[in-house]
């Protein structure tokens, strides 16, 4: 490395946040970037460790350590400390089409399999990874790179999330005519109508879009597959391959009294709300779910949780309390038990630190209300074994209930039962890890409708991969890297 006794010279410093009263005042990003020279700092506390974690196993088995697209992490950060930040960003996009996006909503994996982690100061590579691809665009270094020549393949991508635009951008460039089928009005999936502006503004996402048209990708929105639009059959005919690479959307409901109380929605039914209304899209004939001087309950923990926090907060809700049936995490973890892998630790989300109310190991037993809307969420503390604890039962007032318990798998009506493809026991399309082949000729999967409810990074991965078993499936070869 180009500073051996870099992470001995140098602490850990990571990007701020803008101040919780003026990042609440609108939608935009509210994070603020290091300095150059701060961010070369931060490179150089890269140990150049014998095993390094942080771009390791965590691609070869879910749940061990390292990225998942195989970030060659040491080696970025070597070529940002020697000040090569065009070399590094073409390092970064060797292994992953969108850093843009992981640099912004990944968990970075990667940092808690850091070995400066041992002590809780990793390497700031999330950070790092963001500046070299935000520095990239800055300068105009990240171009279409269209096929030399083309092969006279056409392939359908259905779904434009990061898995459909990783899998098309890839086979774009080995030369294939590739179509990608988007139901809605514009390209993400849910980096564009789940994740909020807050945290991505879709700008990131509209210059990646108009890269893949320059390299001959066609994308047709508004084209439903299934569900009375286009008959996915209709694709295996007219297509020598098919990706599908669609979302995990059906939602994890909570079947209780007093559930079809008005008030009461899914967290998908109101991220995309304000996510179109940001971006000037029509909503359509739904009602508005808004949030402004209202007593919020969120139920569900997690980042789509953390995201219904930060939004209604931004609309100007009352209150905002969040609800997890899972009992508190500790404080810090056992690094002896855990390191590299990732951790089970209590983490506060830049939403949550806005003003919510966290709430651990608490069923809902009911909500209630009067004139047909809810009031109340009737609650009971809950043991390891989520029974109700007797003596522990309250009441908490709301106005607005988000459920955000996660997703269960893909939606099966339309799409999936036309086709007639295998699915695995838990509902998500059945295909192996090892071609990405589906129980139909010529039909592949990757993604969220493949694996299950998972991270934009894994999103990436798969489509990669699926991409090369395609381009090896058409060609019977390919050049498209692992």
């Amino acid at each position: 490395m180009g500073k051996v006794t870099g992470f001995l010279e140098f602490e850990r410093h990571d990007r701020k946040y803008a101040p919780v009263a003026e990042r609440l005042k609108n939608f935009q990003e509210f994070v603020i970037p290091l300095t150059e020279k701060e961010t070369r700092d931060q490179a150089a506390r890269c140990m150049n460790c014998g095993i390094p974690y942080c771009h390791g196993t965590g691609a070869v088995t879910p749940g061990t350590p390292g990225c998942p697209v195989n970030n060659q992490i040491p080696d970025f950060n070597d070529l940002v400390y020697q000040n090569n930040w065009q070399e590094a960003s073409r390092n970064l996009h060797s292994t992953n089409n969108f850093p843009e996006f992981t640099g912004r909503i990944c968990p970075a994996p990667c940092e808690a399999s850091c070995t400066l982690n041992i002590d809780d100061n990793p390497v700031t590579i999330k950070t790092i990874e963001c500046a070299i691809v935000d520095r990239a665009w800055e300068n105009g270094w990240i171009k279409p790179e269209p096929p030399a020549e083309k092969t006279g393949k056409k392939v359908a991508v259905v779904g434009s999330g990061p898995a459909g635009l990783a899998c098309a951008q890839q086979l774009a460039r080995a030369g294939h005519d590739v179509h990608v089928f988007e139901k809605f009005a514009k390209a993400g999936g849910l980096l564009r109508y789940g994740i909020p502006d807050f945290k991505m503004e879709k700008g990131v996402i509209d210059r990646r879009v108009a890269q893949m048209e320059a390299e001959g990708v066609t994308f047709h929105y508004g084209s439903y597959i299934g569900n009375g639009g286009t008959d996915p059959r209709k694709l295996i005919e007219d297509y020598d391959a098919v990706a599908l690479t669609g979302g995990a959307e059906a939602p994890r409901d909570l079947l209780i009294p007093g559930r079809d109380l008005d008030g009461i929605h899914f967290a998908m039914d109101f991220l995309p709300q304000q996510n179109r209304r940001v971006g000037n899209e029509p909503l359509g004939d739904v009602r508005d779910i808004l949030a402004g001087g209202k007593h919020v309950v969120v139920i569900g923990g997690g980042d789509t949780g953390s995201d219904c926090i930060g939004t209604s907060f931004r609309q100007g809700a009352a209150s905002v309390t969040q609800l997890e049936i899972m009992p508190a995490p500790p404080e810090r973890e056992n690094k002896g038990l855990t390191w590299p892998n990732w951790p089970l630790k209590m983490r506060t989300s830049s939403s949550q630190a806005e003003g919510a109310k966290r709430e651990y190991a608490v069923l809902t037993q009911k909500f209630s209300g009067a004139d047909g809307k809810v009031a109340k969420l009737h609650c009971v503390q809950v043991d390891d074994k989520f029974k109700p604890i007797a003596g522990t039962e309250f009441e908490l007032d709301a106005q607005l209930v988000l459920l955000a318990m996660g997703f269960v798998h893909p939606v099966h009506e339309g799409l999936l039962k036309s086709l007639g493809v295998e699915l695995d026991p838990r509902g998500n399309v059945r295909a192996n890890t090892h071609d990405f082949q589906t129980s139909l000729a010529k039909v592949f999967s990757a993604g969220d409708m493949r694996r299950g409810q998972s991270l934009v990074v894994w999103a990436i991965r798969e489509g990669r991969l699926c991409a090369r078993s395609i381009d090896n499936f058409l060609m019977g070869s390919t050049s498209l890297p692992r």
